[in-house]
């Protein structure tokens, strides 16, 4: 068995994709997940992993083998699946908790790593996505903020507001009147 670590993967078209590169080159996974692709070959010739390399490049993907790297792209999958493919986020989500569990690490030892390599605290990056979140949810129309608030597990939608007007400089009530609303939504992996 073999596992690649795949950088920008962030949601089910990203899996679908690359899943579409790797059958290209008669690499044929057994799983596909976020920033993860695992094979049932033990070893991948070095021509059929270059070209892979660059069809994932032209695509906006990446291959990681750095370990330390690796880690901090399964910190940022596992953060864009909770906030952007999840139901409902709770209240009383212990984000440190999880993520330990997860990953395997310290939580103190994997938001120093996030820190030192990404610029930005692990707290931020997290605030950064639920917001980014809160934009696509405002975007359709479909929910109110109370709504938005309680799904994403924020405490009141005066906690949501303050924290979005920190982050994008607006309320939320001025992002869905604003025309431009589209164009401040961000890519996932860009986010932070």
């Amino acid at each position: 068995m073999t596992s690649l670590y795949i950088k920008n993967m962030v949601c089910q078209r990203c899996i679908t994709a690359v899943g579409q590169e790797f059958e290209k080159l008669g690499l044929h996974p057994t799983k596909i997940a976020l920033g993860e692709v695992t094979l049932e070959v033990d070893h991948i010739d070095k021509d059929v992993l270059s070209n892979l390399e660059n069809q994932l490049k032209s695509l906006g993907f990446e291959l990681i083998d750095d370990r330390k790297a690796r880690l901090i792209e399964a910190i940022k999958n596992h953060v864009i699946n909770l906030i952007h493919h999840t139901e409902q986020i709770d209240v009383k989500l212990n984000w440190s908790q999880i993520l330990s569990e997860q990953l395997h690490f310290e939580y103190n030892y994997l938001s120093s790593l996030f820190s030192s390599v990404e610029g930005m605290t692990l707290e931020q990056y997290i605030i950064h996505q639920k917001i980014e979140r809160v934009k696509e949810l405002l975007f359709y129309d479909e929910l109110t903020l109370s709504e938005i608030a309680d799904k994403l597990g924020y405490s009141s939608v005066a906690h949501l507001s303050g924290q979005f007007k920190k982050i994008t400089g607006l309320t939320p009530s001025e992002l869905k009147k604003s025309k431009s609303s589209r164009e401040l939504r961000n890519p996932l992996d860009s986010v932070g």
